[in-house]
């Protein structure tokens, strides 16, 4: 089944989508294998573990389209992939979702912050117009060729212009043909449950640990009215814990033998990533003259 159409079946089902974030292909991998529905291509992830930027609009479009075409080509499972504002008007609209589609990713997510965008758990964002935002959406839903590529639109408009101002964008964002509304920045399980309430199609939250978000389990976001939850993070720091424990641990002792316990093997490394598959796979077409 195409990754689109898996991906619809998951909105049309009962339950919440848990999506943790994926910054390459081996969080990728390791998602699916813990028996995830989807994984997350994770914007900020990519910034900084691939460029070794923060997530200040600093990553190009094609640096964000490799990157998802090459987690989305590594799982079974769908890929939903930030992109940002678009990378620019109409045209460029336009252009991503044609590429982000041809890349095998499910969905994708558009926002209306004005370029150069940030991190939507930073301050002193920026939004573009309402009609403007309007006209990017009614851009992307005709450049789509498949009409089960899903369309998610973010506001980040509560932190600017305030919680009106969002809803009015949200109602206007899904007349233009917003498959999914995400609402970036909710402040209090008071504004999680009026979101849920005043806006009657799937929502995604955004669960960014040390973000502005109430930390709420995935039970409780579908009591609330959520379809998906996203965890960006998560991975990526964990991961950098991890690594400076490690290192500082090298660093001062030289050596890391007394960290065994808390490493995966190699061999255990490789498998994650389809080791035995692959010599099998190889196995299978060599040749009985084969070295």
């Amino acid at each position: 089944m195409h990754a689109t159409t898996q991906f619809r079946r998951l909105l049309e089902q009962p339950g919440i989508i848990m999506a943790p974030g994926a910054y390459d292909c081996l969080t990728a991998k390791l998602i699916e294998a813990a028996g995830f529905p989807a994984v997350y291509m994770t914007g900020a992830g990519t910034s900084v573990a691939r460029l070794g930027y923060p997530d200040l609009a600093l990553a190009t479009m094609t640096e964000m389209l490799d990157n998802a075409s090459q987690i989305a080509s590594i799982v079974d499972i769908p890929v939903i992939a930030d992109a940002d504002t678009g990378y620019g008007g109409i045209l460029n609209v336009r252009r991503t979702v044609r590429q982000y589609e041809r890349s095998g990713v499910a969905a994708l997510h558009l926002e209306d912050q004005e370029f150069p965008k940030r991190c939507g758990h930073l301050d002193d964002k920026r939004v573009i117009a309402t009609e403007d935002m309007v006209q990017k959406i009614n851009a992307a839903v005709d450049a789509r060729t498949d009409d089960d590529f899903t369309i998610i639109v973010r506001t980040d408009a509560i932190a600017v212009t305030g919680w009106d101002d969002a809803m009015d964008r949200c109602e206007q964002y899904v007349e233009a043909g917003a498959d999914v509304l995400f609402v970036e920045a909710l402040r209090t399980p008071e504004q999680i449950e009026q979101a849920g309430r005043e806006l009657n199609v799937p929502l995604l939250y955004n669960y960014v640990e040390t973000g502005k978000s109430p930390l709420l389990p995935a039970s409780e976001l579908e009591r609330y009215g959520f379809k998906i939850v996203i965890y960006p993070a998560s991975g990526l720091l964990s991961a950098m814990h991890a690594v400076r424990e490690t290192l500082a641990t090298l660093k001062q002792q030289g050596t890391t033998s007394h960290l065994l316990e808390k490493m995966d093997s190699l061999q255990d490394c490789f498998e994650a990533v389809g080791l035995s598959e692959m010599l099998d796979e190889d196995a299978r077409f060599a040749t009985s003259g084969a070295l």
